[in-house]
């Protein structure tokens, strides 16, 4: 991603208000951490994921990988193009791995999957690539191809199909680069986000996919974001809420340059309207530079996690994970559930989304950090946040990821399955040192 813009004041849309939450750290003797699979630069599997995972219902895992497969690239120095994976459990125990799909650079199909995947109620799989397609511009030069969405379907008697829904390319009005997942709406419509691109060329794009009679998908670009002194840019991803409204985060911009939440209504007679919820950066308590999404809880709050800040530190801190809540009168109000910190017995640096579970408490990882000290800054943690009846939210480090035959540098975010058990992936680690997937039991 491009994080190194310029950044310049702009101005707060819609007033929050910011207050900080004490929270107090315990840490976990009972899960248990399993490898489940390690990726291996072998010339067939999958390299460095980076993603999020999904299940079936049937107990399958799905995901991709930024590189390896047997697709060749010839703007990059890793080995392959990316796949998409499969893991199945064994009976007996263990998984075993199918690669569904190499991606090549051949300037149609798409490069370099950064995203997780989603599934349709057919069994589709959807997801995007960051390069690749036949589109092209000038901040595409050296990873050809500014990206695609693509859709892959099962084929009777075994094998996968892959069709290219959207190619983007820099024409003033597309997205390019896209980074992050994509969400369907009830009437199956695509929504998701760019990195780059857009009315303004380098800030990004909020679009919708709509199919189309005869298998095509017409794409309109809902919003894009503009270093104007009001705006966020470089979003990360979007969610709906019941009303159709779109909610996310940017990485930069707002009133602090430091990211923004907003949001996305549709407009009477057409079109989107934009509005910010909030803008990081406002304390040195605050976390700014949000790199994940949003999710929500059952009352219409919103939850999320900021890359560094917190712990009334400025320009410091290892990151924050924040509520916003819907204000009487209007605005919204943020509050700082938990400030992680620069220590071998916390995680920071928080890539990925978080994910509640039936109780009320958040979970996810943190890339850096945790008890190991064979990594510069530990090898990473998964965490549990827990509230309690007195406001304050307890944290519980569930794994500290270890060099060697563990898994190492955890950038996306874990799902659960129905026994409670958590999975997800590291982008480095385990036997080989190219990845890997993991499960921790409770």
């Amino acid at each position: 991603m491009r994080r190194n813009r310029l950044s310049v004041s702009m101005t707060l849309a819609v007033a929050v208000l910011c207050s900080a939450v004490f929270v107090t750290r315990t840490y976990a003797a009972g899960p248990q951490e399993k490898v489940l699979h390690n990726f291996n630069n072998n010339g067939k599997d999958g390299i460095g994921p980076v993603s999020a995972l999904i299940f079936d219902n049937a107990g399958n895992l799905y995901g991709t990988t930024q590189y390896g497969g047997t697709g060749i690239c010839t703007f990059s120095t890793t080995p392959g193009c990316g796949t998409v994976f499969e893991l199945s459990p064994k009976k007996g125990g263990g998984w075993v791995e199918k690669i569904l799909h190499n991606f090549v650079d051949d300037g149609v199909d798409g490069t370099a999957p950064q995203a997780g995947l989603i599934l349709d109620a057919a069994g589709n799989l959807y997801g995007t690539t960051a390069n690749g397609g036949s589109g092209n511009s000038f901040n595409c030069i050296k990873n050809p191809g500014c990206g695609t969405v693509f859709e892959l379907s099962p084929v009777a008697g075994g094998g996968w199909t892959e069709k290219i829904l959207h190619n983007f390319t820099q024409d003033g009005v597309d997205g390019i680069i896209p980074e992050t997942s994509l969400i369907f709406d009830a009437a199956g419509n695509l929504y998701g986000v760019t990195d780059d691109g857009g009315a303004n060329f380098y800030y990004g794009t909020v679009f919708e996919l709509s199919p189309q009679a005869g298998g095509e998908w017409t794409e309109t670009i809902l919003h894009s974001f503009n270093n104007n002194g009001a705006d966020g840019y470089y979003p990360q991803g979007v969610i709906l809420d019941a009303s159709g409204n779109l909610y996310g985060t940017t990485y930069n911009g707002g009133a602090n340059t430091e990211g923004t939440v907003f949001e996305l209504t549709p407009a009477a007679g057409g079109g989107w309207t934009e509005t910010i919820l909030n803008s990081f950066g406002k304390t040195g308590f605050d976390g700014y530079n949000p790199y994940a999404g949003l999710i929500f809880d059952a009352a219409g709050n919103l939850y999320g996690t900021t890359n560094y800040g917190g712990g009334g530190r400025t320009n410091s801190g290892g990151g924050t994970i924040f509520k916003l809540t819907p204000a009487i009168g209007g605005g919204w109000t943020e509050t700082i559930l938990h400030s992680f910190e620069h220590s071998a017995t916390s995680g920071d640096f928080l890539r990925g989304a978080l994910i509640f579970d039936a109780s009320g408490n958040l979970y996810s990882t943190t890339e850096l950090g945790g008890h190991s000290t064979l990594c510069s800054g530990g090898c990473g943690t998964v965490f549990k946040l827990s509230p309690g009846a007195d406001g304050i939210w307890t944290e519980t480090l569930l794994n500290s990821f270890a060099r060697g035959k563990d898994g190492q540098y955890p950038t996306a975010g874990v799902i659960f399955d129905a026994a409670g058990n958590l999975y997800g992936t590291t982008s480095a680690g385990g036997l080989y040192g190219d990845g890997t997937v993991f499960e921790i039991a409770p």
